[in-house]
């Protein structure tokens, strides 16, 4: 075969020189610039980190708070990063050197251009997150406890995929809600309310009673704001014989659905809610052979317990593991430590409680931060939290956020970022 190499005429590449010479000395001497604008357009749409002061806090109930964050400009934020209703957005903490993340849902208006009106609402530049207490919770203990207004935080940018997109859902949503779940329907409502969300919203919201209901008054006002938006209160623990009218008595059922569901036009589903609702819920939502499309399910948050997941004491060989201990060896930039931790914690967990940062966001398994290499041990996945690709998983990477190891294990860790 012959070189073509060879066959190229170097005479050719000497008139282009000349001709590029002529064109540099013909350019003008405007210095290029130090950052193009679609790059700071990028950076304010998806910046790293944004900082953030606490100007307000509302307490619900002794374990239960809402968090207003403005920019902090004095440490280079000027306005917050703009998102869609139903997303969220990762704290991140440094917890007695513990450096941990966790994600919140926004429940704030998604309009965050300052000063502007919308169908009588005048929006604001803030983000909003709810803070419920978790049982042995290490991170919202800490939130309850400590934060205040004036303290500085540091947020990253909303994430999650947790919204309307009418390519994709029905005209008509049925929210399903739990607890502090309720959050990023407010953010959809008063998106709704100002007109920059179109859909309806049917919200059924359990709660055991009156008294733990989260955001009554604002749902109330935003129901009288527009008519696309319709709140149902599901009690389970209520003995009362009568209900006033937007008020139901015990969970929320297939039955339940189809009396607040249009009929004979499809419908979507969005439920966001504690665990136990989501295995109820399901149950319920076969009986109704919905589309999968119209079937969508926010993140769990973060898990506690292995011995409580369905499959594990399969899986663990009977073994209980709020009493045993196993070994992770991780590897972390070719640096390697070997700690301890309760097998009943994720391994996310367990790494974060011996000081070793993991680079973390939603901690339900979905956004692939943690993507981390399996090299040795036996692991468990709980039912309906495995959200690694087929290749991921057939070449032995995990999310730690939301496996359990079942023997001491070995694995190689991203840095955290």
């Amino acid at each position: 075969m012959k070189n073509p190499i060879g066959s190229l005429n170097p005479l050719k590449f000497i008139s282009i020189m000349q001709e590029r010479s002529k064109r540099f000395k013909k350019a003008a001497s405007t210095p290029i610039p130090e950052e193009y604008p679609v790059n700071a357009l990028a950076k304010k749409i998806h910046p790293a980190v944004q900082y953030a002061k606490i100007s307000e806090v509302e307490v619900h109930s002794e374990d239960c708070k809402t968090f207003t964050f403005v920019p902090d400009v004095t440490k280079g934020t000027e306005q917050f990063a703009f998102f869609s209703a139903g997303q969220y957005l990762t704290v991140f903490l440094d917890i007695d050197g513990v450096k941990v993340t966790r994600a919140y849902s926004i429940c704030s208006s998604p309009n965050l251009t300052k000063g502007t009106e919308q169908n009588g609402i005048t929006s604001e530049s803030k983000y909003q997150i709810t803070v419920k207490g978790v049982k042995s919770g290490l991170v919202s203990s800490y939130i309850l406890s400590n934060w205040k207004a004036g303290d500085r935080v540091e947020l990253s940018a909303p994430e999650g995929h947790f919204e309307y997109v009418s390519l994709r859902d029905a005209p008509t949503v049925i929210g399903i809600a739990g607890g502090s779940g309720i959050t990023p329907f407010l953010s959809m409502a008063r998106a709704i309310a100002e007109g920059t969300e179109q859909f309806t919203l049917s919200l059924l919201y359990g709660s055991r009673n009156k008294d733990s209901i989260l955001f009554k008054k604002e749902f109330d006002e935003l129901q009288k704001l527009s008519d696309k938006i319709k709140v149902i209160h599901v009690l389970s623990d209520d003995a009362s014989e009568v209900l006033e009218p937007g008020f139901e008595k015990g969970f929320i059922t297939a039955d339940l659905i189809k009396k607040y569901a249009p009929e004979n036009e499809p419908y979507s589903v969005f439920l966001c809610g504690p665990q136990v609702m989501y295995n109820f819920a399901g149950k319920e939502l076969e009986k109704l052979n919905l589309e999968k499309k119209y079937v969508r399910y926010e993140l769990f948050g973060e898990l506690h317990s292995a011995k409580a997941q369905k499959g594990y004491a399969d899986c663990a060989g009977g073994q209980t593991s709020e009493n045993s201990e196993i070994s992770v060896t991780v590897s972390i930039c070719g640096e390697t430590r070997t700690v301890r931790g309760s097998a009943d914690d994720t391994i996310m967990q367990i790494l974060e409680k011996n000081g070793i940062a993991v680079p973390a966001r939603c901690r339900s398994g979905e956004c692939g931060w943690c993507h981390s290499y399996l090299k040795s041990g036996k692991i468990f996945i709980p039912e309906g939290m495995d959200y690694r690709r087929k290749a991921d998983e057939k070449n032995g990477f995990i999310h730690p956020c939301c496996t359990f190891a079942l023997s001491d294990i070995e694995i190689e860790v991203p840095p955290a970022k």
